[in-house]
């Protein structure tokens, strides 16, 4: 696994680099070996952020975790990725059997440092999208850890959005 480490507003030091490295031999594998991992820390008023995006052909895995230490958030997000992965294995089977793992996914930031940003759009994401099942939506949707999902729906080649409501079940946003 390709493994690209990053820092906003931090110094990433040896350890933590080899920590972050030896911590993600634990789910690389799940994963062929040209697999591309991004990995993102940041310090924002004493929170220690740390973000992970394993992008593949079909969607992205992604942790993201938060605490007042940035040791205590590289083993939180590992955890977390491990979870989903094996939570979602058995769906997930089909796509790593088929080595379908590249990078798809583009992330850029506009303007991150200015935090009176309010009510515009700070932050621009690109990504690949392949058409799917409403299912293999959910699964992103669960993979991302998001509340939202815009997907193209395999069955009738429009761009829908998937949600998740506020009793735990699905909605299904499409055009008319």
């Amino acid at each position: 696994m390709r493994i690209s480490i990053s820092g906003k507003n931090i110094d990433i030091t040896e350890a933590m680099h080899d920590l972050v490295v030896r911590k993600m031999g634990k789910i690389e594998r799940y994963f062929p070996n040209d697999t591309a991992a991004q990995i993102t820390m940041s310090v924002e008023h004493n929170r220690h952020i740390v973000e992970v995006t394993i992008p593949f052909v079909g969607g992205v895995i992604r942790g993201e975790e938060v605490t007042n230490d940035m040791y205590a958030s590289i083993d939180n997000v590992i955890d977390k990725l491990e979870r989903q992965i094996r939570k979602h294995r058995t769906r997930l089977e089909k796509t790593l059997r088929n080595d379908a793992f590249v990078s798809t996914y583009e992330d850029d930031d506009i303007d991150e440092h200015d935090e009176e940003a309010s009510g515009r759009v700070v932050k621009t994401k690109r990504f690949d999208m392949k058409p799917m099942t409403v299912d293999e939506a959910i699964l992103q949707l669960e993979l991302l850890g998001h509340s939202f999902y815009v997907f193209t729906n395999g069955e009738t080649g429009e761009i829908n959005v998937l949600y998740l409501r506020k009793d735990g079940n699905f909605g299904l946003i499409e055009p008319e």
